[in-house]
């Protein structure tokens, strides 16, 4: 498979799988030295909850290192096309920034912008904004690394990110909502699946007797253990 060159720096970004929702992977293209994820067109939304959590759990570890500010313009790594910037408002409330391209190739984000997006950043409020900047006047962007004196901008002046904090209890309850996401995932509903297979076999019975009309009166038993133990396979195969 070929590397994809970073948006950024056009240095090849690593390349990691991700179950997919349904079936299947999703295979990301990261850059560590942007702190930045490449993805093709609505990959972002069929990570699995449990996906979600691997990336996070990867995104944490590189979240303290060294990284290079992000360039302007930055470009496709498919086309090659100035990437258009980008803000969205997630569904738990968060605003996140990205940069996508007008050939709907794909999207480039940062570290800091995911975990927005998904939840596991908390952006600050101009209050918390206002106390902090009395003790620390110059902070350095969550989303591309430039620095922000928060004493004169509430958003970084390069991309625009809002000013956020890796808030422990926005973290837990990220973790928390993914979690249980994940398991109502990959929990078989018992009550759904014992009416699937009374269904079946009662469509089974139907089909074998319009097949033979001499047995019409007679009742066929249905062996629900058996069908079951079938039926439970055929789903574990898939």
């Amino acid at each position: 498979m070929k590397p994809t060159p970073c948006p950024s720096c056009q240095q090849p970004m690593v390349k990691k799988t991700f179950e997919r929702l349904l079936h299947g992977t999703v295979v990301l293209d990261l850059c560590f030295n942007c702190q930045g994820i490449w993805f093709d067109e609505f990959e972002s939304v069929q990570i699995t909850p449990g996906g979600t959590i691997k990336l996070f759990e990867l995104l944490h570890e590189h979240h303290d290192d060294q990284r290079t500010p992000l360039r302007d313009p930055l470009k496709c790594p498919r086309c090659s096309e100035k990437l258009l910037h980008g803000l969205d408002v997630a569904k738990h409330g968060g605003k996140f920034n990205y940069h996508r391209c007008l050939q709907k190739h794909g999207r480039f984000t940062t570290f800091a912008q995911f975990m927005i997006e998904k939840g596991f950043v908390r952006q600050l409020n101009p209050a918390e904004i206002d106390e902090l900047s009395a003790k620390v006047g110059i902070i350095r962007c969550m989303g591309c690394g430039a620095p922000v004196d928060i004493r004169r901008d509430h958003a970084c002046g390069h991309c625009r990110a809002p000013i956020t904090i890796l808030d422990p209890s926005a973290v837990e309850q990220a973790l928390t909502r993914y979690q249980h996401a994940e398991v109502r995932r990959t929990t078989r509903d018992v009550e759904a699946l014992g009416d699937a297979i009374v269904m079946r076999e009662r469509e089974k019975s139907r089909q074998k007797r319009m097949q033979e009309p001499e047995n019409a009166g007679i009742i066929d038993a249905i062996d629900l253990l058996s069908a079951g133990a079938e039926f439970v396979w055929t789903l574990i195969k898939r």
